[in-house]
C-alpha cells in the first residue's frame, strides 16, 4: 500500500529523522514536503510521538507517475481514468491541489483547478460550489495532488487525512481589510481545522485571549463575530482597540482575575516565553471557563535543540495539561506556524 505524508519545509534539517520515527524506513521526496512510501497498514499518527509533525497523511488509491505539462492531453486521461476507478463511490467532493503550494511556476495549479473542475462536474454537481468547511469530516472526498512527479489521489474523509483541502492548507490572505498581523491568519487557521474535530463555534462565544499584542489574533476573531476579553501588557493596535465587542485589559495575564461571575467558552494563548510557563498562566483560568470551553495554544519549541528536545517538551507540556484538567482535542502544524504547533484542548 502507498502512502504519502506531508512534513513542512520547516523541519527540513530533521525530515530524515521524523520519518525514522515514523518507522519509514525508505520514501521518495514529491515537491518540497511530501514523501511516498509503501507500508503494509496506514499510519496511525495518534500513537507516535512524531506524527505531530505530520500535517497531511492519505493512502494512496491511484497513483499516475508522469510529467503532466509533458503528457499528452493529461486532463482528458487523467479524468476518464479516475472516474472509471471511482464511478461508484459515493463522493462528497473533490479537491485537487498542487504539490508545492504556492509554486512560482503556475502550471501545476492551473491543472490542478482544471482537473478538479472536470472531477466536480463528473462525481457532484449539484454540489460542485461546496465551501469546502461544509465538506462532513467523516464523509468521502476525492483528494488529488499533483506535480512534475505525477498524480496522486485518495478517497478519504477529510478527517483521516486531516485537512478539507488536498494537502490539508487552506489559502488566507495577509491584505483583509481587518488584517493585523500574520497571527491572524494563523488563528484563521486554527479555526478551520478545528472544523474537522468540532462543530464550528457560534458568534455568541466569548473567547480570553492571553497576550493578545498586537491585536492579530484578536481582530481576526472579532471579524467571525465573537466577543474577546483580550489581556496584554503591551497596548492593542488602533483599528481594534475600540471594537463594541472587545474589551481589553492593559495587564499581566499570570496575575489577570475577570470581572466577577465571567466565564468564557473559548481560550486562546499565543504567548511568547517558556510554554510550559504560558501553559500554567493557561490553566489558572481553568475556573472562569465553562464546561465543553475549547482551549487553543500555540506551543513554541524556538529554544528546543532538535526532534528530540521538541518531543520532550510536548510530552511535557501533554501531561502538564492532563494534571490540569483539560483533555486533548486534536494537535498539528499549521501552515502557518513556524517553528511551533497548534493544540486544541477540551474542559470536561
Amino acid at each position: 500500500m502507498q502512502q504519502l505524508i506531508r512534513i513542512s519545509e520547516v523541519f527540513a534539517p530533521i525530515h530524515e529523522e521524523i520519518l525514522a520515527r515514523l518507522g519509514i524506513g525508505s520514501a521518495k521526496r514529491l515537491g518540497t514536503e511530501y514523501w511516498l512510501f509503501s507500508r503494509e497498514t496506514p499510519l496511525d499518527l495518534s500513537k507516535l510521538e512524531a506524527g505531530l509533525f505530520v500535517r497531511w497523511q492519505m493512502s494512496v488509491d491511484h497513483a499516475w507517475p508522469c510529467v503532466p505539462e509533458q503528457t499528452e492531453d493529461f486532463l482528458e486521461k487523467a479524468t476518464r481514468a479516475l472516474v472509471r476507478k471511482f464511478a461508484t463511490s459515493p463522493l462528497q467532493q473533490v479537491m485537487v491541489s498542487p504539490l508545492v503550494a504556492g509554486s512560482p511556476h503556475p502550471v501545476y495549479k492551473k491543472l490542478a483547478s482544471q482537473l478538479q473542475q472536470n472531477l466536480r462536474q463528473e462525481f457532484c454537481p449539484p454540489r460542485a460550489r461546496l465551501d469546502p468547511e461544509e465538506q462532513e469530516a467523516e464523509a468521502l472526498t476525492l483528494f488529488g495532488l499533483l506535480g512534475k512527479e505525477g498524480l496522486f489521489c485518495a478517497m478519504a474523509s477529510p478527517r483521516s487525512c486531516r485537512g478539507f483541502y488536498a494537502g490539508g492548507s487552506k489559502y488566507i490572505s495577509h491584505n483583509a481589510p481587518h488584517s493585523i498581523s500574520r497571527a491572524g491568519a494563523k488563528v484563521a487557521e486554527a479555526l478551520h481545522f478545528l472544523r474537522l474535530f468540532h462543530p464550528a463555534l457560534p458568534e455568541t462565544t466569548r473567547w480570553l485571549e492571553l497576550g493578545a499584542s498586537p491585536g492579530g489574533m484578536t481582530a481576526e476573531l472579532l471579524e467571525r463575530g465573537f466577543a474577546v476579553t483580550a489581556v496584554d501588557r503591551a497596548p492593542l493596535d488602533p483599528r481594534v482597540a475600540s471594537h463594541p465587542r472587545l474589551e481589553f485589559f492593559a495587564e499581566n495575564a499570570a496575575t489577570f482575575l475577570p470581572p466577577r461571575g465571567t466565564l468564557y467558552d473559548a481560550l486562546l494563548c499565543d504567548m511568547n516565553g517558556s510554554a510550559e510557563e504560558s501553559l500554567a498562566i493557561v490553566l489558572s483560568k481553568r475556573a472562569v471557563l465553562r464546561s465543553g470551553a475549547l482551549v487553543v495554544f500555540t506551543l513554541k519549541t524556538h529554544k528546543a535543540a532538535g526532534m528530540e528536545e521538541i518531543l520532550a517538551l510536548h510530552h511535557r507540556v501533554l501531561a502538564q495539561a492532563r494534571r490540569g484538567g483539560l483533555e486533548l482535542l486534536a494537535q498539528t502544524h499549521l501552515t502557518y506556524n513556524r517553528h511551533e504547533f497548534t493544540l486544541f484542548w477540551r474542559v470536561p
